[in-house]
């Protein structure tokens, strides 16, 4: 299977990443497990997870996802086929923190709960504008010097402190972002492409898209304010969505799928893998079927009339 590089780290990852944000919420222990293996069956390897997950859930405290993932390592024994991507600096009691001292004290809960000597790539889940970037960057390089880490990537910060810590990176004993974790889909198109993407093509990041299905809009279960009132609370979140781009979109979803023998969501991960710098969307599922459906999308080679037909009907303005 082709393999992409995440930026210049040295690491390189199927095209597709398993958002590990179910494990401990939507998907159970045994499920999880389940679920692993067949990602992993299929000869895909980046896991994405982060210390947050699943604190949201009633009765979780964080660490859930960490947690499974760990116990799923040690008892396949797949720890050298895959690469683990975790976060860090995302509220778990004590506010946003990407200070040096948090991050090294973090790391070693992570290793703890993954079960594993190393972190593949540690991500700034959040940032704390209150600490100069050097701060952050000179923890991570303490890190990967000490083996606990091989590569660093950052998630939901402005692109003005995004390319602080890129001019920063590299100098001065201080580690680099190889990758960038934004949101952008189908639908979410112009945060990413007008202010991001022109950074990540300058400094050769890998960028690994979230909600890379539009909070399940883009499978095309929800296609009316009904479908969308009987959904769970999550669900709630496609209500943005429906209008009258939404429509445009879906229907240029369906005739490619038709095309293609495949699913709208099929369709949407394969168009994000023709787009630049894109090395692997994270998509997440709950059930072996889904994961399948998730796998033969993004196994798809879509032609230029059908990226064209998506791009049109993508448009925005």
């Amino acid at each position: 299977m082709e393999k992409r590089k995440l930026g210049k780290s040295g690491l390189e990852a199927a095209p597709f990443a398993f958002g590990g944000n179910v494990f401990g919420w939507s998907a159970d222990e045994k499920t999880s497990f389940q679920l692993l293996d067949a990602f992993t069956g299929n000869g895909f390897n980046l896991i994405d997870t982060a210390d947050v997950y699943s604190r949201w859930v009633p009765g979780n405290k964080g660490g859930e996802s960490e947690t499974i993932i760990g116990k799923w390592l040690k008892q396949s024994g797949r720890r050298a086929n895959v690469l683990i991507a975790t976060k860090v600096g995302a509220d778990m009691g004590q506010g946003v923190n990407t200070s040096k001292a948090y991050i090294i004290r973090s790391v070693e809960d992570s290793l703890q709960r993954l079960q594993t000597d190393y972190i593949d790539l540690y991500q700034t889940h959040y940032d704390n504008t209150d600490t100069p970037v050097e701060e952050t960057l000179e923890a991570y390089a303490t890190l990967i010097k000490a083996g606990k880490v091989r590569a660093v990537g950052a998630s939901n910060m402005s692109a003005a402190r995004l390319e602080e810590s890129l001019k920063a990176g590299g100098h001065n004993g201080m580690a680099r972002y190889d990758t960038f974790q934004p949101e952008y889909n189908l639908y979410d198109r112009a945060g990413f492409e007008k202010t991001y993407m022109p950074l990540c093509e300058q400094y050769g990041l890998g960028v690994i898209s979230y909600y890379s299905l539009a909070s399940g809009f883009l499978s095309g279960k929800y296609r009316s304010e009904a479908d969308i009132a009987k959904s769970s609370a999550r669900g709630q979140t496609a209500l943005g969505y429906l209008n009258d781009r939404g429509r445009r979109i879906l229907a240029a979803l369906d005739a490619v799928a038709v095309r293609y023998n495949s699913t709208p969501a099929g369709i949407s991960l394969a168009w994000l893998l023709t787009r630049p710098t894109i090395a692997a969307p994270i998509a997440s599922a709950t059930s072996v079927a889904q994961l399948q459906d998730i796998i033969n999308g993004i196994q798809l080679q879509l032609d230029a009339d059908a990226v064209k037909t998506l791009n049109e009907a993508s448009a925005e303005g």
